[in-house]
């Protein structure tokens, strides 16, 4: 980027973005060292491994560092640490999202909870889901390997999940609208089901999500219910930036009821599909930022917002070569969690 300071918004990512790479991520980049000790105190409280243990284990283990209980917590606490050292000197923040628990990040790089209670929520929903682990979740694209749009494909593909979804003892739901994937959550007859209705393709799909219970579908009422009875609606205050959710709404600093963030929070948000594309497509076009900042961990949502831009026919993107094309010429993306893009955003 050139010295001109930048408007950006900021997207948190979710589930499944601390993996073998990133082990170590907190003590290569966690800027404040007695708010990691406050997160480990929480955690120990309740008779939890500490984020510093996880993070400086000797080796990545995918049975406990994607269980929802640990890795919730070591999502927040890496993306909320690379909020903290985006240069604001080069960078105006105008508004903040995020996918799938990157909501509850959200809420607290926008300032509607304090850090602590943000860690609050995440560690609490993540373990509360750990527990209950309802259902599962695969992902599937409707795009091709270009990245061009396909809408007639993706209806056919929600379709499908409909009929599935309607057969006795099966259940199927569209989880998480995500640029050029969509990703589905069921029971293992309804994952099963589709899994068998679609061709492989890409060499990688359909794929499961290990570790990934049905988020964002009906089958969450219960772990929703159970956050509400554990976390009190007194956390959630105004936002200090501009939120936009799993809808696409935004929560505007100094016109937002709080009681309502909250139980968007812990209801539709939990049990509602999660329109990831569609917050994209709002925060494109009603803050026509020059970047879009994606804190890490993790590099794989770099993809999904591009392919959401695409889809918003931003800046006249119309396929990956377009957006790379685009990106060489005048960054649009910069993910925290490759060096070389954090360095454009950031003070360490």
């Amino acid at each position: 980027m050139n010295g001109e300071r930048k408007s950006a918004v900021v997207i948190c990512p979710g589930r499944g973005t601390y993996n073998a790479a990133e082990l170590g991520y907190l003590a290569r980049h966690f800027p404040d060292a007695g708010l990691l000790a406050r997160f480990d105190a929480i955690r120990g409280e309740g008779n939890q491994e500490t984020l510093s243990a996880l993070d400086g284990a000797d080796r990545f283990s995918m049975a406990k560092h994607t269980r929802g209980d640990n890795a919730s917590g070591l999502i927040f606490a890496a993306s909320y640490g690379d909020f903290c050292v985006i240069d604001r000197d080069l960078v105006e923040i105008v508004a903040v999202s995020g996918n799938s628990m990157g909501w509850y990040t959200a809420l607290a790089c926008g300032g509607a909870l304090s850090a602590e209670n943000g860690f609050v929520v995440a560690n609490t929903m993540g373990t509360l889901m750990q527990q209950s682990l309802i259902g599962g979740q695969l992902i599937y694209p409707w795009v091709d390997e270009d990245w061009v749009p396909n809408p007639a494909r993706k209806a056919e593909l929600l379709a499908l999940v409909e009929e599935v979804g309607a057969r006795e003892e099966v259940e199927l739901y569209l989880s998480i609208d995500l640029g050029g994937m969509l990703v589905l959550a069921g029971n293992a007859a309804g994952l099963d089901a589709f899994e068998k209705a679609v061709e492989p393709v890409q060499g990688r799909f359909p794929m499961r999500l290990a570790n990934h219970a049905a988020f964002h579908t009906p089958m969450q009422e219960p772990v929703a219910a159970q956050g509400r009875s554990r976390l009190d609606p007194g956390l959630f205050g105004q936002p200090g930036l501009p939120l936009i959710d799993g809808h696409g709404q935004i929560w505007w600093p100094g016109a937002t009821d709080a009681e309502a963030l909250y139980g968007y929070t812990l209801g539709a948000q939990v049990t509602q599909p999660y329109n990831l594309t569609r917050a994209i497509t709002v925060a494109a076009r009603e803050f026509a930022p020059d970047l879009f900042i994606i804190l890490g961990p993790g590099t794989t949502l770099g993809g999904a917002v591009a392919q959401s831009l695409i889809c918003a026919d931003w800046r006249g993107m119309a396929d990956k070569a377009g957006f790379q094309d685009l990106q060489a010429r005048e960054p649009v993306l910069a993910s925290m969690g490759m060096a070389d893009q954090r360095e454009l955003v950031s003070r360490g």
